[in-house]
């Protein structure tokens, strides 16, 4: 144990259950009544944080899952979408989110997340845990700068002080990337060591996988900045592959949140419990599920009261009575009631390697079509489901185009796309690049934020565009690219703010900014 300062840590500790004691995180402390002595003698607290910093990276609290997952990261990476008229000229999907909905990413996620990890920086020296919460810190602290940009990270501070100046995307990332590689070596030299399995909810305590995700997430962030920073791009996710222990090849080592006992789904709280249902499934992912025959449909999707697999238009005015609109397809109920959140999954990781393979970068001796291939197979596997070889096969089926039942007006006349899912290695490179991301973006359903991503950073899967578009510069066809700030960073933090979208964003502070990754060379 590091010596330090008890009150600090204390505070700290306790800044923390204060803002998170619905998340269920701590829900045991208060029942408990562990003393700071005790606390520190049995590593209570810092298995807290640890776990604490597991239940942020995608939130497993309800309010903050609904903001995050379903209202912005849904209907952005068209897998869910509002069916709440009181929604209306506020809400994400027509491009005028209220302040408190922009910030509550920003503010939840980064909060607990930093607050938790200096935490455990300043209360144990065990390489294996410092090593981990490295890890998580980088997987949350990535999706904050991928929905608003540059952001405050390198300079953040041991004491919880977040209004600190922001770094450039692009330092962001570079700096992710460091602090993976100081985490992959020490766990892929202690990978035989494991450590205790109540402070992780992932992996019960298994440090092999978590060196697997630890370069998985570093594959990721190297094919998101192929495109602006390639040579770097190209040598990290090679990097990866060479590694010693690599990312994640089998669902085995799929990275999943596994909820506390009694602890409700958050896709079941928002997507049922609350209201019924703020939010059903988005018309674009089954009009192409839907055209492609697709088996998983089932294990996705629950059918809609007019029969089959029916979606919600994204980005419209929304009609009442709301509950009307709840008779369109919703989350599967197996899915939504599941007692575990899948963070990071191998299929995603093996469509990374076939565009990783596409670019002609080394991914291991594989081609970009044996990677896609594998990233559809280990996918249905994932599901339960069978038929991969004559999906993998098909050259035919092609998106459906998508009739309203209720609301004609509604209907997309045109087709949302029209690529194909067999390979072919005859195609130009943009359609088999459209060809990985369609299948990506099926096979890491429902990771919205990550759909999202990819979206902004190759513009696919194509997309329906929205039918209301309340804001005055979001391009209709582009969708939005990014969040801005929430007004507590121009009014705790204004001289750091300021000086970072004058100097790193590239752009105004608004939605139709591009992120620096998606501005290609």
């Amino acid at each position: 144990m590091k010596i330090y300062k008890y009150i600090s840590i204390i505070l700290l500790a306790f800044s923390t259950l204060f803002l998170i004691q619905c998340t269920g995180a701590f829900e045991d402390y208060n029942k408990t009544g562990v003393s700071d002595e005790e606390g520190e003698r049995d590593a209570y607290f810092l298995r807290q944080h640890m776990v604490n910093m597991q239940n942020w990276v995608i939130p497993s609290d309800a309010h903050a899952h609904q903001f995050t997952e379903q209202l912005l990261g849904g209907p952005y990476s068209r897998y869910f979408t509002d069916v709440s008229p009181g929604f209306n000229n506020k809400n994400f999907a027509t491009y005028t989110p209220e302040d408190a909905w922009s910030a509550a990413t920003f503010g939840n996620i980064m909060t607990n997340v930093i607050t938790s990890y200096n935490t455990v920086i300043a209360m144990t020296d065990d390489p294996i845990l410092l090593s981990v919460a490295k890890v998580l810190k980088v997987m949350a602290m990535s999706r904050i700068t991928d929905i608003y940009g540059p952001i405050p990270y390198s300079q953040l501070d041991g004491k919880g002080n977040l209004n600190t100046p922001y770094d450039s995307q692009q330092v962001v990332y570079e700096t992710m990337i460091s602090e993976l590689n100081e985490a992959i070596e020490v766990l892929t030299e202690n990978r035989t060591s494991d450590f205790s399995s109540k402070a992780d909810r992932y992996y019960t305590g298994k440090t092999l996988k978590w060196a697997k995700l630890a370069n998985s997430v570093k594959l990721r962030l190297a094919i998101r900045m192929a495109d602006v920073n390639t040579a770097f791009a190209k040598s990290t996710a090679e990097s990866v592959i060479t590694d010693a222990v690599g990312p994640m090849t089998s669902n085995d080592d799929n990275a999943v949140l596994i909820l506390i006992s009694g602890q409700s789904n958050p896709y079941q709280v928002g997507m049922s419990d609350w209201n019924g249902g703020d939010s059903r499934i988005s018309a674009d992912i089954i009009s192409y599920m839907n055209g492609y025959n697709d088996p998983r449909l089932g294990k996705y999707f629950d059918e809609s009261a007019f029969g089959g697999y029916v979606g919600f238009r994204s980005g419209v005015t929304i009609p009442s009575p709301q509950s009307t609109n709840q008779l369109y397809s919703n989350m599967s109920e197996s899915l939504r009631s599941a007692s575990n959140m899948r963070i990071m999954c191998a299929a995603e990781v093996a469509f990374l390697k076939a565009e990783g393979a596409l670019r002609g970068w080394s991914m291991g001796g594989g081609t970009a079509k044996d990677f896609y291939e594998e990233g559809i197979t280990l996918s249905f596997e994932q599901n339960g489901v069978s038929g991969a070889t004559a999906y993998i096969a098909d050259n035919t089926n092609t998106p459906e185009r998508y009739t309203d039942p209720l609301t004609p007006q509604f209907s997309y006349f045109g087709v949302p796309g029209t690529i194909k899912i067999a390979w072919d290695n005859l195609a130009s490179y943009e359609t088999n690049l459209e060809r990985i991301i369609t299948q990506k973006w099926i096979a890491i359903y429902p990771d919205g934020i990550e759909a999202w991503s990819e979206f902004r950073r190759t513009g696919y899967p194509k997309l329906m565009p929205v039918l209301t578009n309340n804001s005055s510069v979001v391009s209709t066809t582009r969708m939005a690219r990014r969040l801005r700030y929430p007004n507590s960073e121009y009014t705790g933090n204004l001289t750091n703010v300021q000086y970072a979208v004058s100097n790193y964003l590239g752009g105004a502070d608004n939605m139709a900014t591009d992120l620096w990754w998606a501005k290609k060379n």
